[in-house]
């Protein structure tokens, strides 16, 4: 007899379908707006304060938020990436981003470019630094 957990006993987190929301904890909300909603174009879901701007993109929120649930955490280092997004479009629509963005005066930090596992991928980073990606499946 052990103590070992039970790997078949059902979880109730099995019951997730979904990502409903992502919410990005920003240093500079301004320039943070100014790249979600004018270089990539995001529509404005709802603003419900200053601090918390939302924008619907498919099924998923995405969520500008300054930090406050926590107000012991430090703020991510400048230069570091919290977090990566990755933005699913067609194949010839990354190229199409890389030329907008470039349009935009957004560094890329890759071209496009296919990869050995079947996705064309474009790199580039968001004011606050986060590491944002397009691609698509080849």
């Amino acid at each position: 007899m052990t103590d070992a957990p039970d790997v078949n006993a059902r979880s109730p987190f099995h019951a997730i379908r979904a990502i409903d929301y992502t919410v990005i904890f920003v240093r500079d909300m301004a320039a943070m707006r100014r790249f979600y909603e004018g270089v990539l174009a995001f529509s404005l879901l709802r603003e419900l304060s200053p601090n918390w701007i939302e924008y619907g993109i498919g099924s998923n929120t995405l969520v500008l938020a300054r930090p406050s649930r926590t107000a012991s955490d430090v703020p991510i280092p400048a230069g570091s990436a919290a977090l990566q997004l990755a933005f699913k479009v067609s194949a010839d629509e990354v190229d199409q981003c890389a030329d907008e963005l470039q349009r935009q005066g957004v560094v890329l930090l890759a071209l496009p470019t296919d990869q050995s596992f079947g996705h064309r991928t474009l790199f580039f980073r968001d004011p606050d630094g986060n590491l944002l990606e397009v691609y698509a499946e080849i």
